[in-house]
């Protein structure tokens, strides 16, 4: 018994036999590349993204935060108006290569959902926001849900040279419309006159002496 275990222990001692690759035959040795090829299952074509604002060109783009005031989801109905944060991202002026209008845009961040989307109206005012001198209030028909919508925006710029500027374009954006506004009703002045004619001999069915209460567009 003694003699065996002295023997494993000889054998223990020993060190064990690794069979080593000649360095002459393992620099020789060449690793093989693959060639196998993987078709993929689904062929995905290039599709060119139409975002809208194509025919448009950017006269002005700043980064902020928007919020509108209204009725939340849960208070639909009830009248209670809230603040609330509408999204983050880059607020644009576009304006119509063709037809030279001009429009806020603004979509939010990594979503790119649009928040906020309505025509430079010149009667449109920016107001401070809580005497803020870096955000500004104002309301506005917007058409970022799909339908027109008077709302009550803020939106709040990094600092106040920021929001300045913001207002500085916006009532350049404001003085280009009212031109332009202005220009179209000039050149419908030969179909009005057209009109005036035709209706000369038409009748209201008022009588005599009795006003039309029926306001023009614009006198409001």
């Amino acid at each position: 018994f003694f003699i065996l275990m002295a023997s494993f222990g000889e054998l223990a001692k020993q060190d064990p036999k690794v069979e080593e690759t000649p360095k002459a035959d393992a620099e020789n040795v060449v690793e093989e590349e693959s060639t196998a090829t993987f078709e993929p299952k689904v062929q995905l074509a290039e599709v060119d993204v139409v975002n809208g604002e194509e025919d448009e060109e950017i006269m002005f783009q700043i980064r902020a935060k928007l919020f509108v005031f209204g009725e939340t989801m849960l208070d639909k109905g009830t009248g209670n108006k809230t603040w609330r944060e509408r999204g983050v991202g880059d607020v644009k002026l576009l304006k119509h290569k063709e037809f030279g209008k001009i429009r806020l845009l603004m979509r939010q961040d990594k979503t790119m959902k649009v928040i906020v989307n309505h025509v430079v109206d010149p009667r449109i005012t920016l107001e401070p926001n809580a005497g803020s001198d870096k955000s500004w209030v104002w309301s506005a028909f917007d058409f970022s849900e799909g339908e027109l919508e008077e709302t009550v925006f803020a939106m709040r710029f990094g600092d106040a040279e920021k929001a300045g500027n913001f207002k500085k374009e916006f009532e350049k954006a404001k003085e280009h419309m009212a031109k332009e506004l202005a220009g179209d009703d000039t050149e419908d002045t030969g179909a009005g006159d057209e009109a005036a004619e035709a209706l000369k001999g038409l009748s209201t069915g008022k009588k005599e002496g009795e006003e039309d209460d029926t306001k023009k567009e614009g006198e409001e």
